[in-house]
């Protein structure tokens, strides 16, 4: 029977075009340049099958033991990118988009989504939470390091 579903979204501001914040959220490996501290570990797990970070892209990330592999499963360049967890993860069905768009300031509007079914009922609500904070403080990573060009 699956469990209850749940999303989130957070929302930014960058000063850097969509294609910088593009190419960092992307390129695998760079998660761990930027993505501190909760990203201490970042790599490719499996390259994109037409472009290196597209489509079929698997990155791990996190701190060993732990790694999360995400992967890539829509690749809009410096427009959208779309992940689910690949292999097991702390929920399921969990589904990812971060949407770069350019605003009239010359910078871009970052939205990043997820969506997930709990895996253990009663357990949704708390692993929403995790997951919005991460991703909170991930995006607030993310700009920083795209407004400093990182």
């Amino acid at each position: 029977m699956p469990g209850r579903t749940y999303s989130f979204e957070v929302n930014r501001v960058s000063t850097a075009p969509p294609e910088v914040l593009f190419r960092l959220e992307t390129e695998g490996p760079l998660w761990s340049t930027w993505g501190r501290p909760l990203i201490v570990q970042a790599r490719w797990a499996r390259r994109g099958d037409d472009d290196p970070n597209g489509v079929g892209a698997v990155r791990e990330v996190g701190l060993w033991p732990v790694l999360l592999r995400e992967k890539t499963v829509e690749y809009e360049p410096d427009r959208r990118h779309v992940y689910t967890f690949d292999g097991s993860g702390p929920v399921r069905d969990y589904r990812a988009e971060v949407f770069f768009t350019p605003n009239t300031a010359g910078g871009t509007d970052l939205r990043w989504t997820g969506s997930f079914s709990e895996s253990v009922p009663g357990t949704g609500a708390f692993a929403a939470a995790a997951l919005r904070r991460a991703i909170r403080i991930l995006s607030a990573q993310l700009v920083k390091a795209a407004d400093s060009g990182r």
